[in-house]
């Protein structure tokens, strides 16, 4: 994998610590604010954030069609919390104006309650096996179809997604020192 280059949004959000995380996975992470950017790398990270915020900035910064027109290429995307809603098709119970609009999945906000309701826990993930989650205003899906496959599930709601060249987690894996999630996004790109 070294060699290869994975942009992540940097627009707002943990951007920092999925750079860090892909550091030590042997992969050079590069910062992705403007389209000239994101032509430059072979997969993107959206972090977890604000996801009204990270919504308007992408729109700000002409960011939405450069970002589906490489999903439909097939350029590998993962998205981590708010990441996830950013891709969804659809967010229950409320209007995202901005969104991406890529991922066969309903995805309700915050449904792990508050700030104060933040927890880490460990994970069964299929093709993985364990890996550590944190799940920070986490939310999660409420369904799927097409061809989006359910690959983790906690308490019965669904945390972690795959839909061909995009992934999805509810959890924030940049903040454990486990790097299994890294791992299996770096693995889509082969």
């Amino acid at each position: 994998m070294a060699g290869r280059k994975i942009g992540i949004l940097a627009l707002q959000g943990a951007f920092v610590e999925h750079e860090a995380a892909l550091l030590k996975c042997g992969v050079c992470p590069s910062e992705v604010r403007t389209s000239r950017e994101l032509d430059n790398v072979e997969g993107l990270i959206i972090p977890g954030g604000e996801s009204t915020t990270i919504g308007k900035l992408m729109q700000a910064y002409n960011l939405l069609e450069p970002i589906r027109k490489r999903s439909r290429e097939g350029m590998p995307i993962w998205g981590t919390c708010a990441g996830m809603i950013l891709l969804a098709r659809e967010i229950v119970g409320m209007e995202q104006i901005i969104s991406l609009n890529l991922m066969d999945i309903a995805v309700r906000r915050n449904a792990y309650g508050r700030q104060l309701e933040s927890f880490e826990t460990e994970l069964q993930v299929e093709g993985i096996n364990h890996c550590r989650g944190v799940f920070i205003r986490a939310p999660f899906v409420e369904r799927v179809w097409g061809n989006t496959q359910v690959l983790s599930t906690y308490q019965d709601k669904i945390v972690m997604v795959k839909e061909n060249n995009l992934l999805a987690t509810a959890f924030h894996p940049e903040l454990t020192d486990d790097p299994s999630i890294h791992q299996y996004f770096l693995e889509m790109l082969k």
